[in-house]
Parts: C-alpha cells; structure tokens; sequence
C-alpha cells in the first residue's frame, strides 16, 4: 500500500504521520516494558542452587542424627551381647526354642537373642529392687518384713517371667494379623498361578503386593521366595516357613504346595479349595463369638445393670413407704 492508495482513501500526510508515530511510540514501550519485566535466569538459578543447598543441609543434618541415634542404639547392642557372651548365658538347647520363639514374634535381627536373655536375666533384679526401693521411699520401711518379702518376690517372678510373656503374646498377636491376611494371599496365589507364573514367581508376587494390607504376611513370603532362590532344596525353604511362623493354616498350605508339586495335581484347584476353607472357617469362628456373646455378657448385666434396674424400679416405693411409716 503506497501513499497515493491512501491519499486516494482521504487519509492526509499528517494523519499517516501522526499514526506512523502512534506505532513507533507502542513499540518502543513493548520493548521497554519487556526489558523491564524479563527475569534474570542467573538470579532464578542462584535462588534454586540456594534451596536444594538448604535441602541437602538439611537432609544431611537429620541423616547425621539418625545416624548419631543409630550408633548410639548399636552400641548399647554390642555392650549387651559382649556381657551376654561373656557370662555364657546364651547355652544349650534353650537358645533354639527362644530364637523360635522371637522368629515367631518377628524379632530377627542379630542381636534380639542377646537382648532377650539381658532382659530376663536382669529384670527380676530390677523389679525385685524396685519393690524394695518402694517400700523405702514410700514411707512404708515399717512394714511387715514378710509383707516386703512377698513383694519382692512377686516383683521377682514378674521379672523372670515377664519377657516370656511379652514375646509369646506379640507372637500370638502376629499370628492372628497373618491369619486374617492369609485368604487374601491365597486368592492372589492362585490368580498367579491361573496367569501362567512358576511358584517361586507368585510367591515373590505376594511377597510384593500384600505389603501394605498384611506386612507381616508379606515378609514371610518375601523370605520364603528368597530362600527358594538360593537353597538347594524346594521343600527345605517352604518348611522353613512353617518353622518361623508356627501357624497351622500356613502348615496346610505348605503341604498343599509340597503335595502339588510331588503329584503334579492342578495347583489353582488346590489353592482355590484351601481359601475357601481358611473363609469358612473365618466365618465360624466370627459365629461361635455371636453365639457366645449372650453367655459373656451375663455376668456384666447381674452385676451393674440389675441393681441400677431394681433402685430405679423400687427406690420410689421404697421411699414412699419410709414416709408413710414415718408419719404412724
């Protein structure tokens, strides 16, 4: 478009000048207002750099004091293992049963043994001494001395028995976690199977998947399938889960498995039927504490639901005949 074409369309020579210039003026601010606005990626560089450094700080700092707590707690371990070996409490034929026993609970580490046997080995001297310190502190010095003896010794026993207690119920709260997983893993066992996977492959399947809804089924799995992994003998690694958890419904399953692959039988088909048992049972079970909760909670109801029930019933007639017999 020339400047005739626009004189032609009644534009003046100081109208196309003032618009030229009108243009120039919004170019030149679009280009000031950009440079004015444009983020120096240096500046936004540095400021990242500085963060992750802080991060990193930071990280490094917690790690340390984890670490710092991590070494502190070991060596307590090692000083408690070094007395433990030293006094040769860890002897005999004891030492497997109480190693079974922590497996079963979930206490494997190396130093759960020495710790145990520390604790039974101490305790009784510790709660024994705490009882007599009571009766010291407490003002209670003039007490009968059989009186204190007798606590003593209750403080004794509860020390000498107290850890057997505390694994052998953190074993049966184990069990009865695993148990309530077990139909779950079973399903998942035979949908693996179904899928074409080796043994060994839907173990490490369950070992993987269960994780969150039955960790501490899924532990077992996960060293079940590594011990498949490098031990010469199938069946040594499937009794071993027996071995660790002691837990029937595991013991079935594992002679399913064993009886499976000794026969060559359809392993889905046998895994389908034991879930469907381990459910029936489950339902049971739930049944048999419906079924028993009228028997439980009779006692409960003679015994603080009655009596409220009769004073609310007869504490009016009751006073109303105070009254009349007040007034004769």
């Amino acid at each position: 478009m020339n400047l005739a074409h626009l004189f032609s369309l009644g534009i003046t020579a100081d109208e196309a000048l003032v618009a030229s210039a009108a243009g120039t003026v919004v170019l030149v601010m679009l280009t000031v207002w950009q440079a004015l606005t444009m983020r120096d990626p240096v500046n936004k560089r540095v400021r990242a750099l500085s963060k992750r450094r802080a991060a990193l700080k930071a990280d490094s700092l917690a790690a340390a004091g984890h670490s710092m707590r991590g070494d502190l707690r070991q060596s307590g371990y090692t000083f408690i293992r070094r007395l433990v070996l030293k006094f040769n409490l860890a002897r005999g034929r004891q030492v497997e049963i109480v190693s079974a026993r922590l497996a079963r609970a979930g206490y494997r580490s190396k130093d759960a043994l020495a710790v145990f046997i520390f604790a039974k080995t101490v305790a009784p001297f510790l709660f024994g001494g705490g009882a007599l310190l009571f009766f010291g502190l407490s003002g209670h010095a003039a007490t009968a001395p059989t009186l204190r003896l007798l606590a003593v010794a209750i403080g004794g026993v509860a020390g000498l028995f107290g850890p057997d207690i505390y694994v052998s119920n953190e074993g049966s709260k184990r069990i009865q976690r695993m148990s309530k997983g077990l139909p779950d893993a079973l399903d998942l066992l035979v949908i693996c199977a179904e899928a074409g996977l080796s043994l060994d492959a839907s173990i490490a399947r369950i070992g993987s998947e269960m994780a969150e809804a039955a960790p501490e089924l899924a532990e077992e799995f996960a060293l079940t399938s590594i011990e498949l992994g490098f031990l010469p003998d199938r069946h040594t690694a499937l009794q071993n889960l027996t071995r660790r958890t002691d837990m029937q419904k595991l013991r079935s399953l594992v002679n399913s498995l064993i009886q499976t692959e000794r026969y060559g039988t359809p392993l889905a088909t046998s895994l389908r039927v034991l879930a469907a048992e381990f459910r029936e049972e489950r339902l049971m079970r739930a049944e048999e504490k419906a079924a028993r909760l009228p028997a439980t909670m009779t006692v409960p109801m003679i015994v603080f639901i009655l009596p409220a029930l009769f004073i609310v019933l007869g504490g009016p007639v009751a006073i109303r005949i105070m009254d009349m017999t007040s007034k004769m």
